[in-house]
């Protein structure tokens, strides 16, 4: 018998659900997973979409989202929707990324990269490195500041947000996010934290759920680098952008952004810790909800103050 969970009644029914993972599942909810058509009606915001190069001469889409009559060169915000690595971007990642875009007033970029059981790791981490790259070259011709790029995500986006900053770091492209956004973060692939021992059937996501999805993401297990699968365990942390980390309450993966966010301050890493409370993962599906609403303004006051650096 399920646990019960003192979850906030705001995020209902997503309280109340828990996905299926397996291929089948995974195959049916893509097809309905895709941009409200409602948001090329909004006048104030100008969207249009380009393919650029992925991993192994793959090709993804980012679709550009561009408050009208925003001043150029503008900041930009590389936004990784979440799903399990497995699931496309949902409604709510886009609507998402339209109040990023009006509220920090920044061009928000977002990566359409592939997904598994199809493509498995490191196609996600690359093709999300490879957007963020696209952008660092074509800045001039998109009329974005190349030296104010923040990249963000929630979940799995969380952990590619994460991935693009350390090969950013490592592999010498001469340039540095300006900041990670990272929302109840996928980090530690060893799904053996507190939290993760606690949570094995909260909605939306649980620890059974992680285990499940273990195989269709990363089947070659360790042949995949350390720190691309299981980022915070990465050997080092030293020179990474400054972070805004968001937890859930009922949420396996509480105990991913905690660690994170302590082994970036034992770096001397300025982190805006936000603790939310009575929610569970993806409990910012619900937009309405009043905790969303407010969780959301605060992750655009942190990527304006970012953005002013």
């Amino acid at each position: 018998m399920k646990k019960k969970y003192p979850i906030s009644s705001e995020f209902f029914p997503l309280n109340v659900f828990t996905p299926v993972i397996d291929k089948r599942a995974i195959a049916l909810a893509n097809r309905f997973y895709r941009m409200p058509k409602s948001l090329y009606k909004d006048p104030s915001i100008n969207i249009r979409s380009v393919m650029i190069p992925g991993y192994e001469g793959g090709e993804i889409e980012l679709k550009l989202f561009e408050p009208a009559g925003i001043e150029r060169p503008a900041p930009c915000f590389l936004n990784i929707h979440g799903g399990g690595f497995v699931f496309g971007g949902a409604s709510c990642h886009y609507r998402h990324s339209v109040a990023y875009s009006k509220g920090a007033g920044c061009v928000t970029a977002f990566v359409e990269y592939r997904l598994a059981p199809e493509h498995t790791f490191p196609c996600q981490q690359e093709d999300c490195y490879a957007a963020f790259i696209w952008l660092i070259e074509h800045a001039e011709e998109l009329g974005i500041d190349p030296d104010r790029i923040g990249i963000g995500g929630g979940s799995a986006g969380g952990m590619l947000t994460v991935t693009t900053c350390l090969m950013a770091r490592d592999r010498g492209c001469g340039a540095k996010p300006l900041f990670q956004l990272l929302l109840y973060p996928f980090l530690d692939a060893r799904n053996s934290s507190e939290s993760a021992r606690k949570y094995t059937d909260t909605p939306m996501w649980n620890s059974t759920l992680s285990v499940q999805v273990g195989p269709l993401i990363n089947p070659d297990g360790d042949a995949v680098p350390l720190e691309l699968r299981s980022p915070a365990e990465a050997e080092s942390l030293a020179g990474m952008p400054p972070a805004y980390i968001e937890v859930a309450e009922f949420d396996p993966l509480r105990d991913d952004g905690i660690l994170y966010c302590r082994r970036l301050k034992d770096e001397g890493i300025d982190v805006e810790f936000r603790d939310t409370v009575g929610t569970m993962h993806g409990y910012d599906f619900v937009l309405n909800a009043p905790t969303t609403v407010r969780m959301e303004e605060l992750r655009i006051e942190y990527m304006k103050k970012q953005f002013r650096r």
